[in-house]
């Protein structure tokens, strides 16, 4: 895949079905975790119904006639109210990578996606992400794209009913 090439857009319904497989294969990678695929289809599904909660993009692999190709890689943005700053931070949340696009400059283009959606946004004060704390590689491509570490712990509590109405 030397000449393969990335753009980003937007995702639409017709890309739900890979953002679920993207999901499931990041629950097994990053937790040892199987999701319930019904679960996690409906709560795409909910997000393209209710995009007030955010919005998904996805990277598409360009060979060199320029072409869509497969979907290489896709995030989700989830908004969060800042009473502080008056406006939004965009959380950054489920990034996967198709395994053989890694290191490839797919989340750059994602990256450079969103913050150009930001930069129309005035509301947009900035972005959050959390990650996984061994995911080195990660952590290093989000520092190169100007984010940094806070000095905040993340916490949680979560429903057990959540998860099991839904199952």
């Amino acid at each position: 895949m030397p000449d393969t090439e990335y753009a980003a857009r937007l995702a639409t319904r017709d890309d739900a079905a890979v953002i679920v497989d993207f999901n499931l294969a990041m629950a097994r990678e990053t937790e040892s975790l199987e999701l319930s695929q019904a679960t996690l289809a409906a709560g795409v599904r909910h997000l393209f119904d209710n995009p007030q909660f955010g919005f998904y993009v996805v990277a598409e692999a360009r060979g060199p006639g320029g072409g869509a190709g497969e979907c290489a890689g896709s995030l989700l943005i989830t908004y969060e109210w800042s009473d502080w700053r008056d406006g939004l931070f965009w959380w950054v949340q489920s990034v996967y990578v198709r395994a053989e696009h890694r290191r490839r400059g797919v989340y750059t283009v994602l990256d450079e996606f969103v913050k150009r959606l930001a930069a129309e946004d005035p509301r947009v004060r900035g972005f959050r992400l959390y990650v996984e704390r061994e995911n080195v590689a990660a952590q290093h491509t989000y520092e190169r794209l100007g984010m940094s570490e806070t000095h905040y712990k993340m916490y949680e509590a979560a429903l057990e009913r959540a998860a099991a109405e839904k199952s």
